[in-house]
C-alpha cells in the first residue's frame, strides 16, 4: 500500500474477500475507477469529461429502466453492474453519489474554485468516499445506524487523508481542497479523531472483511504519522516494508468501543 486512495481501497479478488462477493464488488470498483478517471485521466475537455459522466449516469439508469439495453460504450462494465445490482439489490443512490461528486471535481478544477471549509468537504466525502462503505456494508448485510455512521467516517477519513498526502500532486492541476486559512495540522488532527471514530466498525464486521478494514484504518492512521513528518506540499508520503509490519501489529490489537 504506497498510498491511501479510497477507491484503491476496495477488497478486490484478495484473499481477504468472500469468494461469493468478488462479482459484485468488482463490479462496483470497475465503475467508480472508470467514472473516476474520467474526472482525472487524460487530456479531454472540461465540457468533455462532463459529458463523459452525464453518459455514465444514463447507462446505468438506461439498464435499470429498460432492461436488455445494453450499454453502447461500456457494454461489459454495465452488464456485469447491472447483473449485480438485481443480484444483491445494490442501492444504486450510492451509484449515482459518486458521479455526482467526480461532476463537482471537474466542475471545481474547470472553475478554479476552493473548499472555502472543512464543512464542505465533508459534504464532498459524503458523495465521493461514504458511497463506497455503504455499498460493501450492504454485501456484508450490515444496516444498523451505528454501523453506518463508522463506516462514514472511516470513509471521509480516508478521503481527508487522500486531500493531505496529496497536495503536491493536486495543486498543480487546480485542485485546491485544503481551505483558505486552514492549518494543516488542525486538519490531520480532525482526519484522525475521525478515523478513530470509525474505527470500532471492524468488530462489527465478519471474518476476513474485519481483517481487511482493520489493514485500511491502521494504513489511513500510518499515513497520518507520514504527512505530519512531511511536507506534502513538495512530497507524497509512502509506506514501506516496515510501516506494513507496524500496521499489521496494531491491526492485532484494536480495541472493542461501547455502542
Amino acid at each position: 500500500m504506497p498510498s491511501v486512495n479510497h477507491y484503491e481501497n476496495f477488497p478486490v479478488a484478495s484473499w481477504l474477500c468472500p469468494p461469493r462477493l468478488r462479482p459484485p464488488i468488482v463490479a462496483i470498483y470497475h465503475f467508480a475507477r472508470t467514472a473516476d478517471d474520467v474526472a482525472d485521466e487524460g487530456e479531454a475537455s472540461a465540457d468533455e469529461r462532463l459529458q463523459t459522466l452525464a453518459a455514465l449516469r444514463a447507462d446505468l439508469l438506461n439498464g435499470l429502466n429498460q432492461p436488455g439495453v445494453e450499454s453502447v460504450r461500456w457494454p461489459g462494465m454495465f452488464q456485469a453492474l447491472h447483473q449485480q445490482i438485481s443480484a444483491f439489490a445494490l442501492p444504486v443512490e450510492q451509484l449515482l453519489a459518486l458521479l455526482d461528486a467526480f461532476t463537482q471535481d471537474v466542475v471545481f478544477t474547470r472553475d478554479a474554485r476552493r473548499y472555502a471549509s472543512r464543512a464542505e468537504l465533508l459534504d464532498y466525502a459524503s458523495r465521493s468516499a461514504n458511497p463506497i462503505g455503504r455499498l460493501l456494508l450492504h454485501l456484508y448485510g450490515v444496516n444498523d445506524a451505528l454501523s453506518l455512521q463508522r463506516s462514514d467516517a472511516v470513509c471521509s477519513a480516508l478521503q481527508l487523508i487522500n486531500f493531505w498526502q496529496d497536495l503536491s500532486v493536486d495543486q498543480p492541476r487546480g485542485r485546491f481542497y485544503l481551505p483558505d486559512h486552514a492549518e494543516l495540522g488542525a486538519e490531520i488532527q480532525f482526519a484522525r479523531q475521525l478515523m478513530q471514530q470509525g474505527a470500532p466498525l471492524v468488530h462489527r464486521l465478519p471474518g476476513r472483511a474485519g481483517w481487511e478494514l482493520r489493514l485500511v484504518v491502521q494504513g489511513g492512521l500510518r499515513i497520518l504519522d507520514k504527512i505530519q513528518a512531511i511536507d506534502t506540499r513538495v512530497q507524497r508520503p509512502r509506506l514501506h516494508a516496515p510501516d506494513l509490519l507496524w500496521m499489521f501489529w496494531r491491526a492485532c490489537w484494536m480495541p472493542q468501543s461501547r455502542p
